[in-house]
């Protein structure tokens, strides 16, 4: 008598077991995909990020060149504001992407570069990855 319950016990159990199966695989594989997902994500706003900064740092080392060539071609204003800049791109923790301050620190260099370009009238906007002569996009 055991054995022909143990048999309906199985066949009952059936689409449990199943149920746990795929729910095993698939949260297995999402896993998987998930972690390449997130690995595509962060290099792709890795990458955004250093170019951005890249960008401001490259700007402000000119401001500081032409500084240094003629200490009087801009106001001591907008001086400091290079110097705030210099300093916050200096303080920007590169490897450690989770620090809570990267955000802040990258509203201030937006804002600063924003209170520079409009003070000396410059129209020099910071769009992205730069675009070749014709419109296109740079490949290398």
């Amino acid at each position: 008598m055991d054995s022909i319950e143990d048999i309906f016990e199985s066949s009952l159990n059936l689409e449990e077991t199943h149920f746990k199966e795929g729910y095993d695989e698939g949260y297995a594989d999402g896993l998987l995909s998930g972690k390449e997902e997130g690995h595509q994500v962060g290099l792709k706003t890795g990458f955004e990020v250093g170019e951005e900064l890249g960008f401001y740092r490259g700007c402000v080392n000119i401001w500081n060149s032409a500084i240094r060539i003629d200490p009087a071609c801009f106001s001591v204003r907008i001086q400091k504001t290079i110097k705030q800049m210099d300093d916050l791109l200096n303080k920007y923790p590169i490897s450690d992407p989770e620090n809570e301050s990267i955000s802040e620190i990258m509203d201030s260099l937006r804002l600063k570069y924003r209170a520079i370009c409009a003070t000396l009238n410059v129209k020099l906007d910071y769009n992205g990855y730069p675009k070749g002569s014709d419109g296109e996009k740079i490949v290398f």
